[in-house]
């Protein structure tokens, strides 16, 4: 069922949010050229979900063997199809994640952010990547091919478990996702969407809401909402008129994020 009409929010003055001159948010990219340094190498390694709680020194192995390299907006970093041989870690800046649909259309079904790994392996059961991966900003992305992958395994018991934690959780999730959304709403999956990019990059903003600073598209938004970009301007055209979101070229912003939450657990 659709959420009921509702008054737009106002602010204190008692003007909708989106009334006035348009904000100008600054993204989090990088300007080319750039090189990563070594203590945001590190960061973000030890907040990379197969590397979280190695010691400086195991973190520092293993960055000793990854490969640096910075990509500038829409360059690719591997597509659909090719041959899978690294894994890959977001340093800074943004990845998007996409695959083509039946007809060939190129949906987005992931926005990573800085500490996020990607990318497959055949040696982890997926010979060919399935899914394709380019920079959304200007980003630099660090790469550990399968050789050097097998022996921070080998050095870092702790790993392998997690490795084999992972793709256990994988195949689960590969059973359990087959039509696991099919009876919800386009609302619904659009308040997912949002609120998954929320919590990944969300900036909280006070009274002026949950920031997203990331060129999001309405055709991006439906991929991530496994929708149609028609159905999902129609809901961010009405959430926007009723306050619920406003957003710009470059940035989104959940201006009430209670709502959102409500309609993405189907009581809305």
């Amino acid at each position: 069922m659709a959420p009921p009409e509702r008054e737009p929010r106002r602010t204190a003055a008692g003007a909708p949010p989106s009334v006035g001159p348009r904000r100008t948010i600054p993204l989090q990219e990088i300007t080319l050229p750039h090189e990563c340094p070594r203590p945001v190498r590190i960061h973000v390694l030890s907040r990379a979900p197969y590397f979280v709680g190695l010691d400086e020194a195991a973190l520092d192995a293993v960055d000793r063997r990854m490969r640096t390299r910075t990509y500038a907006a829409d360059e690719p970093v591997y597509r659909a199809g090719e041959p899978a041989d690294a894994l890959y870690v977001v340093a800074e800046g943004r990845v998007r994640v996409s695959q083509a649909t039946a007809d060939g259309t190129e949906t987005v079904t992931d926005v990573l952010v800085p500490g996020e790994l990607f990318g497959a392996m055949g040696t982890l059961g997926e010979p060919s990547h399935l899914q394709s991966a380019s920079a959304l900003v200007g980003s630099c992305i660090l790469r550990i091919g399968q050789g050097d992958f097998r022996q921070v395994l080998l050095e870092q018991p702790q790993v392998a478990l997690r490795v084999l934690d992972d793709v256990a959780a994988r195949l689960a999730r590969a059973h359990t996702d087959i039509g696991g959304q099919s009876t919800e709403t386009v609302p619904q999956r659009v308040a997912r969407a949002l609120l998954r990019l929320a919590d990944k990059l969300g900036e909280d903003r006070g009274p002026r809401g949950v920031m997203l600073e990331v060129p999001l598209s309405r055709a991006d938004l439906a991929g991530l909402a496994r929708s149609t970009p028609e159905s999902v301007s129609r809901v961010m055209s009405r959430w926007k008129k009723d306050g619920i979101v406003d957003s710009g070229r470059r940035w989104t912003s959940l201006l009430d994020r209670p709502f959102l939450e409500e309609v993405a657990a189907g009581r809305g």
